[in-house]
């Protein structure tokens, strides 16, 4: 067992290594390019829709709300990669690694929106009338029945990464928060949220939906509080946090108090990787979500869809970032979620950590409602609608499996899968680009010549 640990372990590290990093850096920067930027120059056009998508028009089609499926995007995206991610990349990274964090995510925005633009335009109905999108349906229905076997892979990995690190992994963490912060067995936790994830997902999207837009909104709000109190607790340390985060994107950080120093490879490394680990651009899960939208047009879906990226990364990645850096934690030699457990308890002494726990808590369950989803649909697409059910059960026995194993094994194998599942995507993104610039350009000139004729 050893030996395949060891072995998933080099694997996972081959795979997320500079060349997987560079690839979806590069589909970025080549989307942002392509699309003349247009992501970057329309957030307040995004945040409008965001806004509207709350009511969608009825007779457009789709199962849930535009707004509802990006906050089932939020569940699986904003959560403990916001919280332990980036207290690891700054561990190790040194402040430089949030800079290269906002530089993932600013090119991450032009994935994200191509991603849910040709999610929406080749989804299409199942077995049970309902709208199914994502990359798997986009290969097959925009490049053709010779590359549906690249859907297939997308789909398979993105099917078992599901059940890993999408479940079982977060699982795990619920019940190591509630057993160290208040005493609750894993085995009562585990019960608990084997019943409360059953009932959310024996409901469909639709339960999905109305979960995560009752969840999503609050856990963010009440996150970006909290780190908005501990930043004005250290208010006079934030030009200083600033200067720290710029200078060492390019230059080494030296070793202070219990950091161990980082060169700049580390920083753009570690801000990269967990750049992508948190908002997901260039997995392609988000399109899976907003592909069940309702909508008549991919590319207001896909204004909505990169706002998510925007959320994840730009917002909450960066409050967190900073309360670490402000707050002095960072120097510690922590690292993961017991960092930015202490910048709580060093700006709210006696119950931050437990207000974070908390927080950690519904972040994880909520990572599980979103890729429950994911997986459900690329296993539809590889089996049927007969596999929904059968899914839906599995899943929900695998969290409390999750509740009570030790699983590193499970979260590396998880890691890889998704690179799996980030190079069919991006390879699918490359080859449609022209079609995404074409819906692009024609959505464009219709909203013009709309505005001319008003």
């Amino acid at each position: 067992m050893e030996t395949i640990h060891k072995l998933v372990s080099d694997l996972n590290d081959f795979v997320w290594g500079p060349p997987m990093l560079i690839l979806i850096l590069g589909v970025g920067l080549f989307l942002q390019c392509r699309l003349k930027f247009m992501p970057l120059f329309t957030l307040k056009l995004g945040l409008q829709l965001v806004w509207r998508g709350r009511k969608p028009d009825t007779r457009d089609p789709g199962e849930i709300s535009p707004f509802a499926a990006l906050m089932t995007a939020l569940a699986a995206t904003v959560g403990t990669g916001n919280i332990a991610g980036v207290a690891t990349a700054l561990a190790l990274g040194g402040p430089g690694a949030l800079f290269w964090m906002w530089a993932t995510a600013l090119v991450g925005m032009a994935t994200k929106y191509a991603e849910v633009v040709l999610a929406v335009r080749f989804r299409e109905k199942d077995e049970n009338g309902e709208y199914v999108g994502g990359p798997m349906y986009a290969i097959k229905n925009g490049l053709g029945p010779k590359w549906a076997w690249l859907g297939g892979a997308f789909a398979l990995f993105g099917g078992l990464a599901g059940f890993g690190a999408g479940n079982m992994v977060q699982s795990n963490s619920i019940a190591e928060v509630m057993q160290t912060s208040f005493r609750i067995p894993a085995a009562a936790s585990g019960v608990v949220m084997t019943v409360l994830i059953g009932f959310v997902l024996l409901g469909g999207i639709k339960r999905i939906g109305a979960v995560a837009q009752a969840l999503v909104p609050t856990m963010c709000i009440s996150y970006i509080l909290c780190a908005f109190y501990i930043l004005f607790t250290f208010s006079d340390r934030i030009p200083h946090a600033f200067d720290l985060i710029f200078t060492h994107a390019f230059s080494p950080t030296a070793a202070t108090g219990g950091f161990a120093g980082a060169a700049v490879m580390m920083a753009i490394r570690y801000g990269v990787a967990r750049g992508i680990f948190s908002n997901e651009a260039g997995l392609g899960t988000a399109g899976i979500a907003q592909a069940a939208g309702k909508t008549s047009d991919p590319v207001t879906s896909g204004l909505i869809g990169m706002m998510g990226t925007f959320i994840d990364t730009i917002i909450v990645c960066t409050l967190t970032g900073l309360a670490l850096i402000t707050s002095g934690v960072w120097e510690s030699g922590v690292s993961g979620a017991a960092l930015t457990a202490s910048a709580f308890a060093a700006a709210m002494p006696g119950f931050g950590e437990y207000l974070l726990a908390i927080q950690l808590i519904v972040f994880a369950f909520t990572t599980i409602l979103g890729w429950a989803y994911y997986g459900e649909k690329c296993w539809e697409y590889l089996m049927g609608s007969a596999a929904i059910i059968p899914y839906r059960l599995l899943s929900t026995l695998c969290v409390m499996i999750g509740a009570l194993a030790q699983l590193e094994f499970v979260w590396l194998v998880g890691d890889v899968f998704n690179a799996f599942m980030a190079i069919p995507n991006l390879l699918s993104l490359l080859l449609l680009s022209p079609i995404l610039v074409k819906l692009t350009n024609e959505h464009f000139a219709t909203v013009k010549m709309a505005a001319v004729r008003t």
